[in-house]
């Protein structure tokens, strides 16, 4: 599996400075062959280098290799815009978001992330330092700081390309690890993981995590965003951006740290991890204007991807089940009726009367979904006739 190791470099002014201007310079020269890819329609790579190579060279003051990865990097952003335009992410092709995403060529930031190969970027590990290439000649000895197990991880897998990054006048370096995917256990039980807005994470054990703190602290910044749009100034806009990253940050902080403790608990227990395919809901639910902007902001995606990828890392077993009713129906005595749950906090069921936490049962759903779905996904393949 591929994971991203994220390390802060320390650059004196003069390193910070050649770092500004190198980054600067291949987006200047990234945006130039963005121009000339759009209007001469040279979306493959070799098409595109062999009409642009000598000018970024020339013009833009880089070397043979960054501009190779200036190419590359122009050639991966119109294969990404051709997919989000495949798959709907940008509206039909009447909408205005769709029909200037193909009128216009695809213009790159002057701080936007560049990749640097093997070629251009060098560890030295044992120093924590690195070497990279600049537009003022090779650039040596700048420190990096990271965590012992990010730099074992460095170490020992990192691979292909890192990318540079500036953000909050804070320079980092992305690094690319492969990982090798350890062995998955034949898991002895299941933990079903019911999402939700007011818990955002019930498992079937009946361990809540419940998101009030983080509903809280998204009402809290929703004022001081009202307050701070009010003001329509420069300075208020870069506010509301710094606020927007600030409660990004937080968010993702939690979802790590419930993620982190549900794949623990499996891990010690040896069982697997089951979570409802909630992909599309979204599209699926209509809601109150004051409840869309609650169901916008809830990241029950990106907590399935924590989980996900966390299982994988530990080899613990990792399964998506059918969403469906999982609230409505009983785990005893299989009745499904809406009335099964009379408000959103209680289960009751009609039938035989089982009671209890209504996210508790729908853990207890999911988790027995996933022993059924198990078995057809450890099924041996039968031989042809």
């Amino acid at each position: 599996m591929k994971l991203v190791v994220q390390v802060k470099l320390l650059p004196t002014p003069e390193q910070a400075s050649a770092l500004e201007a190198t980054l600067r310079a291949c987006n200047r020269a990234a945006t130039y062959a963005s121009q000339v890819a759009f209007a001469q329609d040279l979306k493959d790579r070799n098409g595109l280098q062999k009409e642009v190579y000598a000018d970024l060279k020339a013009t833009f003051g880089l070397s043979a290799q960054p501009t190779v990865r200036v190419v590359k990097k122009v050639v991966d952003a119109y294969t990404t815009l051709k997919a989000n335009l495949r798959a709907g992410n940008l509206g039909s092709p009447t909408s205005r978001r769709h029909r200037k995403a193909v009128s216009t060529p695809i213009v790159f930031r002057p701080e936007a992330a560049q990749p640097f190969d093997d070629r251009c970027l060098s560890w030295q590990h044992d120093a924590r330092t690195i070497s990279i290439w600049t537009v003022d000649g090779r650039m040596r000895g700048i420190r990096f700081a990271c965590s012992p197990d990010q730099l074992k991880t460095l170490v020992a897998h990192r691979r292909g390309e890192s990318d540079l990054v500036r953000r909050g006048g804070k320079w980092f370096l992305v690094a690319t690890c492969d990982i090798p995917d350890p062995e998955k256990y034949e898991p002895v039980g299941w933990i079903g993981v019911d999402r939700g807005i007011v818990n955002l994470a019930t498992t079937s054990d009946g361990t809540n995590h419940q998101g009030r703190r983080l509903g809280r602290y998204r009402r809290w910044q929703a004022r001081k965003r009202a307050e701070l749009q009010a003001k329509q100034t420069r300075s208020a806009t870069r506010r509301l951006a710094r606020r927007a990253q600030k409660e990004r940050r937080h968010a993702t902080h939690v979802n790590h740290e419930i993620s982190k403790e549900i794949v623990s608990v499996a891990q010690r227990t040896g069982r697997g991890i089951a979570v409802e395919e909630l992909g599309g809901i979204r599209e699926r639910v209509r809601l109150r204007g004051d409840q869309r902007g609650t169901l916008s902001s809830w990241p029950f995606h990106q907590l399935g991807q924590h989980l996900a990828y966390k299982a994988r890392r530990a080899g613990v077993p990792f399964l998506e089940v059918d969403a469906a009713y999982t609230s409505q129906r009983c785990p005893r005595c299989g009745h499904t009726e809406r009335a099964n749950r009379p408000t959103r906090d209680h289960f009751c069921c009609r039938r035989c009367g089982l009671a209890g936490p209504a996210d508790v049962v729908a853990g207890v759903n999911v988790r027995d979904r996933a022993r059924s779905a198990w078995v057809f996904v450890t099924m041996p393949v039968p031989l042809p006739a």
